[in-house]
Formats: structure tokens, C-alpha cells, sequence
């Protein structure tokens, strides 16, 4: 598998020239195989994300009856407990929930339209049993949010467009930030026929930004060359992936990247994990228009609106 993630460095693509060019080059052959990437060089200090990991577990660790005061839905803004999701259902199976609980933030520049407002732009919540979690979080999603930009512009120059589309599509962006804890065997129990930490799926939007523990019971990834295989790992790098909605302006050439999450596993019973995990989208309003062949591979489909596409995706994976 670690043949078919590409690993880039984002420092080579900042140099420019023969550099860059090769850069671009590697992206393009590295999301065609797997839509998966390895990015190093992204300048994100990794203590960052390490305080935040920590502020996190403070939070997953108190009592429930505390955690169900920010309780909420998938798509909303606090705590999504244990199985209120399954994300197995994005692709049509029916599996048992997700063996995980998350906290999760979003975006919440509000445009003044209510019906928008309410569904795409809704304020974060913050415990006020961790107080750090708010600076900490906040100074985290803008990292990854301007990276996610540079991300967006390094693949439009993969593909050798004359501009960057993204620049115009992405000005008031919708995304989520999940911290997602996924407890131990001792705690869970044995998982059942079918369960996983996440299920199957693909991700909705334009880019995936993950910072992740490795472990046991962790990321697998799946290309049509080597099905399942235990995703690469790089103390030093990010992983990104795309998803269905860059995928479909694409036009298929990049597939969006198909992973899981696998259960606690009865080798190692006390593995605690926490991911870090930026979900980019772009404007809630914005029209994606696919990209034809030569550069998609296949006829392209309609043009889509941001909004619409995601909507019917998280509605998909929402259980109760």
C-alpha cells in the first residue's frame, strides 16, 4: 500500500518551478491511484495539534451526563455520542453504529439567511468544563483551513488549468472539524458482526484533512489494485484525501478516497485513539460544473450545487 500513497512535500510546491512542476505531477498521479496523499512540509507546528488531541481527552473523559449537555446530531455543532452514527450507510449498507463519540466544530461566518444559517453556518459550543479546547481548536481549524486552500489550488494546478476555480467557489466555505475518539476494547466490548470505528465510506466534500494516532484498530484504505490494506503512516506528514464532491468535478479522474476505521482488536484491548479530522467543502451555494475529457474520464454529469450534494450524504450516515 505505501507504493500507492503518494507522499508530496508541500515546501518543493512553495519553491516553484521545475519543483512545483514536479510536485504537481506526483499529485496528480498519487490521486489518480488511490485519492489519497501523504503531505509533508503543510508548516503546521505539531504541537498544535498535539494540545488539541490533549484538551480532547479531557473533554471524551468526563462523565456522560456532562457530555450529553453538548449533545447534538451528525451535522451539528458538540458532542455526537456513541451510536448516533454509521457511516457504512453512505454506501447503501446497513451496519451498526460507528464504535466511536466525537466533538465536532464547523463553520460559523453566517451569511444572514436563517434557512442557510441554520443548517451550514450554526455557532460552535464550547464545554466550559475545558475551557483551552476554544483557542486551542480555534487556532487549529484556521491552519488547516488555509492549508486546505493551498491544497486546493496545488491540485487545479496538477491539472494544468489556466486558473484556479477554487479561488471564487471557496469564499465563505462550509467544513467541519470532528475530534473523534475511538475507545478501547475494555470499554466498547467485543464489536459486532459488521462494526467498525467507522464504517466503509467515502468523504462528501472537496478535502480531508486528517492528523491520526496510529494503532491496532486504525486507518485502512482501499484501491482496486490492493482492496483493504493498513494506511501508511508518517509522524511527519498529513493525510489528505478527496471527496465525492471534488471527485465528481474530477469527472471521476481522481477517485474520492474509499477508507475505514477497523474495531478495537482483541490484540491490543486498552488502545485509545483521538483523530483530528478537517472535512472542506466549498461555498454552500457554489456550482460545480465537472470537468470534460481530456482531463475527466468520463462524460460528464450535471453541474451540482454544493449544498444539495453534501445534504443528502450526511442525511444518509445520521442514525436516531
Amino acid at each position: 500500500m505505501s507504493d500507492r500513497i503518494a507522499s508530496v512535500d508541500l515546501a518543493r510546491w512553495r519553491s516553484g518551478g521545475a519543483a512545483a512542476a514536479a510536485v504537481a505531477r506526483e499529485v496528480d498521479a498519487g490521486l489518480r491511484r488511490a485519492g489519497f496523499l501523504l503531505v509533508r512540509g503543510h508548516g503546521i507546528d505539531p504541537a498544535l495539534p498535539a494540545a488539541v488531541r490533549a484538551a480532547a481527552r479531557r473533554f471524551f473523559a468526563l462523565p456522560e451526563e456532562v457530555k450529553n449537555r453538548y449533545a447534538v446530531t451528525v451535522g451539528g455543532r458538540g458532542w455526537i455520542g456513541p451510536g448516533r452514527e454509521a457511516n457504512g450507510y453512505a454506501e447503501g449498507t446497513e451496519t451498526p453504529p460507528d464504535l466511536k463519540e466525537t466533538f465536532a466544530v464547523g463553520a460559523d461566518t453566517a451569511t444572514g439567511d436563517p434557512a442557510v444559517d441554520r443548517v451550514w453556518f450554526l455557532p460552535n459550543v464550547w464545554p466550559a468544563e475545558v475551557t483551552e479546547l476554544r483557542a486551542l481548536l480555534t487556532e487549529y481549524t484556521a491552519a488547516v483551513h488555509a492549508l486546505s486552500d493551498e491544497l486546493l489550488a496545488l491540485f487545479a494546478a496538477a491539472l494544468a488549468l489556466p486558473d484556479n476555480p477554487f479561488a471564487t467557489l471557496a469564499t465563505r466555505p462550509t467544513w467541519t472539524c470532528n475530534i473523534n475518539h475511538y475507545p478501547p476494547l475494555t470499554s466498547v466490548g467485543t464489536p459486532r458482526a459488521g462494526q467498525f470505528r467507522i464504517g466503509p465510506h467515502t468523504d462528501f466534500g472537496t478535502v480531508t484533512v486528517l492528523d491520526r494516532e496510529p494503532g491496532a484498530g486504525g486507518l485502512q484504505i482501499y484501491t482496486e489494485a490492493d482492496g483493504w490494506a493498513d494506511a501508511p503512516f508518517d509522524p511527519a506528514a498529513l493525510t489528505v484525501n478527496i471527496g465525492d464532491l471534488l471527485a465528481y468535478w474530477s469527472g471521476e479522474r481522481w477517485p474520492s478516497g474509499r477508507h475505514r476505521v477497523l474495531p478495537p482488536q482483541a490484540a491490543a484491548p486498552e488502545e485509545d485513539l483521538v483523530s483530528l479530522i478537517f472535512f472542506y467543502e466549498l461555498d454552500h451555494d457554489a456550482v460545480v460544473t465537472p470537468l470534460a475529457p481530456p482531463i475527466g474520464r468520463v462524460r460528464p454529469g450535471p453541474p451540482v450545487v454544493s449544498a444539495d450534494f453534501l445534504r443528502v450524504r450526511l442525511d444518509a450516515i445520521t442514525l436516531g
